[in-house]
């Protein structure tokens, strides 16, 4: 098991998280700048920094109902409040004092945290790991009114740098990816959610 980092393109305010929708969610929240129905505000939304795990995960935007990848730009505040709330999916003894207290904390978490293999430019497994994030129904209000202030199509820039790995062009797909780097978190919040 790597370590695990949280990567992200971010700046002084901002921080970019990734989500990969169906049509139908992706176009109205583009059209609307935030997102609204089809959009559920009564279920966990999960967001994640690291844009090449998004694209293991949804096979670079060709999986079903992932066909659209958003790049969601929250506010730094939003982003280290929903760390701040949150949990971790799976017991660590380093973490929590016993899985009981775990498991309480994690029955009435508004936030989940899971780490999972970051990924390479081909999908291969990296020696570290990267966050995605849980935003439960009693935040995602919050999530969506206060939070996001831009949401941006990259579903273009996807099938381009897809396209450019699939002719062989790495090096030319790898200047197409968002500049990510190391997000700087709080020691004592690092500790709780396992950064390191």
């Amino acid at each position: 098991m790597g370590s695990n980092q949280i990567r992200a393109d971010f700046d002084r305010d901002t921080i970019v998280v990734y989500q990969a929708y169906k049509p139908q969610i992706a176009i109205a929240a583009l059209a609307a700048g935030r997102f609204v129905p089809p959009f559920s505000f009564g279920r966990m939304t999960w967001i994640k920094p690291s844009f090449l795990w998004l694209m293991e995960r949804s096979n670079w935007g060709q999986k079903s109902g992932q066909e659209h990848t958003l790049a969601v730009r929250i506010t730094r505040a939003g982003w280290e409040e929903a760390l701040g709330l949150g949990v971790l999916t799976h017991f660590d003894p380093k973490a929590h004092r016993s899985y009981d207290d775990w498991r309480r904390q994690f029955d009435s978490a508004a936030v989940h945290i899971q780490w999972d293999t970051e990924r390479s430019l081909r999908g291969a497994a990296l020696p570290i790991n990267a966050i995605q994030v849980g935003i439960s129904r009693h935040v995602i209000q919050t999530f969506v009114e206060k939070w996001i202030t831009k949401i941006e199509d990259y579903s273009p820039l996807v099938r381009k740098i897809y396209a450019l790995v699939q002719s062989g062009n790495e090096r030319k797909a790898k200047d197409l990816l968002p500049k990510e780097r190391v997000y700087p978190v709080d020691a004592a919040l690092g500790r709780r959610i396992r950064v390191g």
